[in-house]
């Protein structure tokens, strides 16, 4: 699996916390279609925070950066290996990529603002960045169960506006709504909007971090009301509605830099 770092290069521990992740967060292929058609004409892709490689494009040549041995041993094989290094510190040269790319990390990152301004000093074209808009998450029914995992999630997300000011402003950056499908198959939170069962799945919650990183008796209490209401029909007669629709629009956001 490689070196293990003593500590974790940000605020989740993947090497505790890690294993399988590969299994339940696969990339959806609408939102990598989104994601790639960010990144234009580039044909050379810095990947940071790359985990195990998900919505890395397979048409392009992509250097991936992890600093987690326990995601970097999850990569396909058919991809190149990751490089051990965090954002904050990337081991290229000025303008070293055509465009750069960083999907659901950011909020991980131990220096936001530093590891923004690295990938702006390597890349020569767009930088995209796939993360969520925390305030928005308290819209999501799961706030009605787990308000402390929300509020977890709520307290690591950088704002969107912040993340907008440090690539450039409003006149250089651009935030895209990012629609969640119903058979979305990345298992984030709001992947799930239409089939709350699967919250009642450790290995689903597992693969979640914010689940991870919250108190788990306050997240026990949350789950055994959710099972709860699942059984009475409370949460149907509620939010039933959501089993058919066919995609939600809810925190997930686009910010591509130019």
């Amino acid at each position: 699996m490689g070196d293990v770092r003593e500590a974790p290069a940000g605020d989740f521990d993947y090497e505790a916390h890690g294993r399988g992740y590969a299994v339940r967060r696969q990339p959806d292929p609408r939102i990598a279609a989104q994601m790639h058609a960010a990144l234009g004409d580039a044909r050379t892709v810095l990947n940071v925070g790359a985990g195990a490689g998900s919505y890395e494009p397979e048409d392009r040549h992509v250097v991936a950066v992890e600093p987690s041995a326990q995601m970097r041993a999850q990569r396909p094989l058919h991809l190149a290996p990751a490089i051990d290094a965090a954002a904050e510190r990337l081991p290229f040269d000025d303008d070293s990529f055509d465009a750069a790319m960083a999907s659901q990390t950011i909020h991980q990152w131990t220096d936001l603002d530093a590891g923004l301004a690295e990938l702006r000093r390597v890349t020569r074209g767009p930088i995209v960045i796939f993360t969520f808009d925390g305030p928005a998450l308290r819209d999501f029914w799961m706030n009605e169960y787990v308000p402390e995992v929300v509020d977890t999630e709520c307290s690591r997300f950088p704002t969107i506006s912040h993340v907008v000011d440090v690539l450039g402003g409003a006149g250089r950056v651009e935030v895209q709504d990012v629609p969640v499908a119903i058979d979305c198959v990345d298992g984030f939170g709001e992947a799930y909007y239409a089939r709350p069962e699967a919250f009642l799945q450790d290995d689903v919650r597992q693969a979640q971090s914010g689940w991870v990183k919250t108190d788990q008796a306050a997240v026990l209490r949350g789950v055994e009301r959710l099972a709860a209401d699942l059984e009475s029909g409370a949460w149907d007669a509620k939010h039933g509605a959501l089993r058919s629709q066919p995609e939600r629009v809810g925190a997930l956001r686009l910010i591509v830099a130019r």
